[in-house]
């Protein structure tokens, strides 16, 4: 660490021209003559993060063999293989409320309303919806006024909130995981240059559409317009600092780089692919598009913009082809196989296209240090879907995984719970990481044991 006289304030921002971006943790940022671990724990806050994949998974590609520590990845998960030992794999783990309870069909709007909130959706196709409060808003409710956005909706595959998308449930139930209140869903957003936007545009352009497009019609980068804020910050640092805002600020180029190369080639290609409702500027091939919002939410994360985030990988029941993997069937079709070993085969090479993608953003993390340790130590992502197998509709046994978290959890296992676990119980368990300690989230009946060293 160098020592130096200056230190700065963990909200420093660079600023110019109605732009203002925030900054990764610096060792300036830490008093030059307080200890080094109570200060980087001060600094490096805990964050929370979900990503939801739809339609279930194949199964028989996802069970780990092997219980605690002594377990190997099978075909899906073999992408997360270098960073195992940050990893916990649940199985066991249930969502009571996905299933009918007397309703009828509606499994997928049931699963992704319900995968987050534990509580049962009121089937309706009206105005009139009611679910409960995702984990993820219990805790921007309590913790997110000590950041910018309390929260940050992602996805890949838009959609739409009014009308009956499966069975009599409204569309806001497959289109939305993150719910503020009972009625009231958090969609996500789905362009990359919006959530740039978001994150590094003025509160003004944020919300003044005219604006937006004025400068999106500008040939200039964003960090030009911080130069002179960058210049002046550069001259105070001390070498170590020098390097980190170097490497944070290239990576920035880089994601408003893809960003308008994304923008460029949608407007070039205007094709029409079946199945998905794609605004103007998202990539054209999903892997892309799906880096582009992970390193978004890794560098909203990093300079603590937001601690609590969720992605939706496309929309429950989603029908979506992925031709890029020579798929070129709708993956909801693919899901109800009828135990077909050709289209189960399909379905994992769907799921561990997701995984792959999931897989590069926790290797983004770990390589992104952050305060005493790295971003992956200080920040816990669920990965899941809140149906088991896509041809049963079943919610019980779901594929759930979590991946860091190591300063709380014990990672690297496969732990196995009993059947009527309710997924919930991780969600209480992820709560009081955050310092938001909360005894009943949805159906939940404790919390999750056997994560940490004390339980």
């Amino acid at each position: 660490m160098i020592l130096t006289r200056k230190h700065l304030s963990r909200r420093t921002l660079l600023r110019g021209m109605g732009t203002a971006i925030a900054l990764p943790v610096l060792d300036a940022m830490v008093p030059a003559l307080g200890a080094m671990t109570k200060s980087a724990q001060k600094i490096a806050p805990s964050r929370m993060a979900f990503v939801y994949v739809p339609n279930g998974i194949d199964m028989r590609n996802w069970r780990p063999e092997g219980i605690g520590h002594s377990f190997s990845f099978p075909k899906i998960l073999e992408p997360l293989s270098a960073v195992q030992d940050d990893i916990i794999v649940f199985s066991g783990l249930k969502d009571q409320n996905g299933n009918a309870l007397g309703d009828g069909p509606g499994d997928h709007a049931r699963a992704a309303a319900s995968f987050l909130t534990g509580v049962h959706p009121r089937k309706t196709a009206g105005s009139d919806i009611s679910v409960g409060v995702s984990v993820d808003q219990v805790a921007a409710q309590k913790i997110g006024n000590a950041t910018r956005l309390a929260s940050l909706e992602l996805g890949c595959e838009d959609g739409h909130l009014a009308g009956n998308c499966d069975s009599g449930y409204a569309c806001a139930y497959v289109n939305s995981i993150s719910w503020r209140s009972a009625s009231v869903p958090n969609p996500p957003e789905v362009n990359p240059r919006s959530v740039f936007e978001r994150l590094f545009g003025s509160e003004e352009d944020a919300a003044n559409p005219a604006a937006r497009a004025r400068n999106s019609k500008l040939d200039q980068s964003i960090l030009d317009m911080v130069s002179d804020d960058t210049r002046s910050l550069q001259r105070q640092l001390g070498s170590s600092d020098r390097r980190k805002l170097d490497q944070y600020l290239t990576a920035v180029r880089e994601v408003e780089r893809q960003v308008q190369m994304a923008e460029k080639q949608a407007a070039e290609n205007k094709i029409a692919v079946p199945s998905i409702a794609k605004p103007d500027g998202i990539p054209l091939d999903f892997g892309e598009h799906a880096q582009l919002m992970f390193t978004l939410m890794a560098i909203a994360l990093q300079t603590d913009i937001t601690r609590i985030s969720t992605f939706m990988m496309a929309r429950e029941g989603s029908n979506r082809p992925y031709r890029e993997i020579g798929v070129p069937e709708g993956h909801h079709g693919l899901s109800h196989h009828r135990n077909n070993p050709t289209l189960m085969d399909k379905v994992a090479q769907i799921n561990r296209y997701h995984m792959e993608q999931f897989a590069k953003f926790i290797a983004k993390l770990k390589a992104t240090p952050d305060g005493d340790g790295t971003l992956l130590d200080h920040t816990t992502v669920v990965y899941g879907s809140g149906i088991s197998d896509g041809n049963r509709h079943n919610h019980d046994d779901l594929p759930v995984l979590m991946a860091g978290g190591s300063r709380v959890f014990r990672t690297g296992r496969h732990i196995k719970f009993n059947q009527s676990t309710p997924v919930a119980n991780l969600y209480v368990s992820l709560l009081d990481s955050m310092g938001v300690p909360t005894e009943k989230l949805g159906d939940s009946q404790g919390r999750l044991n056997y994560l940490t060293d004390v339980s």
